[in-house]
């Protein structure tokens, strides 16, 4: 046997191993004494050696990792997998915008107090999260392209004739998106109500695969974990998904003078397939008056 004609770091010949590629041949090849993960990528992408190409977006995980130091495994759910199949998919076949805005809260704040001592009448807890679900029904009735899919070739845009909001709860086994059918038909009182049942239904797990489905868009609160601002994947066949943050004090100029007041940072992303971008600067004015004088969407 002759002397080795490539010079090659441990992890890249543990990596060449892997995908069946012959150092020695693929230095004669290219002419290169000294090979790395790119040099075997570039032969991979070829097709050559007889093998087919690893795909593209597979292939930079395929990793060695213990090469480095010390490592431990641990199995990816089943709710994790299916998650990042779809996020995948929407990722990359999703023309995804992010529009981002901020409402007054001040008067949504005083009537959710003004409004406490029903509440625990009730026995429901009016939280912040009930307004942005009546405020989004309002404006998918009055914005219709947000309350549709497209069809699978993309040729038909399918506009829906009911408002399902979708919820996403973070739970100890993964992320999962129960729906609130026809919020549209329902009061403030049965939205909070229900907004609880699914959440607490969602983290002991006895959501039924019935109320997962069928979102006309859904909306993805971070405001009781942090933030200022970020970009929630579009969850298909839906177009466009709210993300809410937490609600800071911003200095507002009004009657010659600064004034704290508590705006909540909003951030819609949409497919721009068939929503353009004066389309969501519209939804978002249009939701963000709502929310700044909830008084005319939740009281007759």
């Amino acid at each position: 046997m002759g002397a080795q004609s490539y010079i090659a770091s441990p992890s890249v010949v543990a990596y060449a191993g892997r995908n069946r590629v012959d150092l020695d041949e693929l230095a004669r090849k290219t002419g290169r004494t000294t090979l790395a993960r790119e040099d075997v990528d570039m032969h991979l992408s070829g097709g050559t050696n007889g093998h087919a190409a690893m795909p593209d977006n597979a292939r930079y995980w395929d990793i060695d990792h213990a090469a480095f130091g010390p490592v431990r495994e641990e199995p990816v759910t089943r709710m994790a997998r299916v998650a990042s199949t779809n996020l995948s998919a929407a990722n990359s076949m999703i023309p995804q915008v992010t529009h981002h805005d901020r409402a007054d809260l001040r008067k949504l704040e005083a009537l959710r107090t003004s409004l406490k001592p029903e509440a625990d009448r009730r026995g429901v807890r009016l939280t912040a999260l009930a307004f942005h679900v009546k405020a989004l029904s309002v404006c998918l009735k009055e914005f219709p392209r947000f309350n549709a899919s497209l069809s699978a070739d993309g040729e038909t845009l399918i506009l829906k004739q009911y408002i399902h909001v979708g919820i996403a709860v973070d739970t100890p086994h993964g992320l999962m998106v129960p729906v609130l059918r026809e919020a549209g038909r329902k009061g403030l009182w049965q939205i909070a109500a229900e907004i609880a049942d699914l959440a607490a239904r969602a983290q002991s797990r006895k959501i039924r695969p019935a109320e997962m489905g069928g979102a006309s868009m859904s909306i993805s609160n971070l405001g009781g974990i942090g933030g200022t601002a970020f970009t929630p994947i579009v969850n298909p066949p839906e177009l466009a998904i709210l993300g809410i943050t937490r609600t800071e004090l911003v200095p507002v100029r009004e009657d010659e003078a600064w004034v704290p007041v508590p705006m909540v940072p909003l951030d819609l992303s949409y497919d721009h397939r068939v929503i353009n971008g004066a389309d969501a600067a519209r939804f978002m004015a249009r939701y963000s008056r709502l929310l700044s004088d909830p008084r005319r969407m939740v009281l007759p």
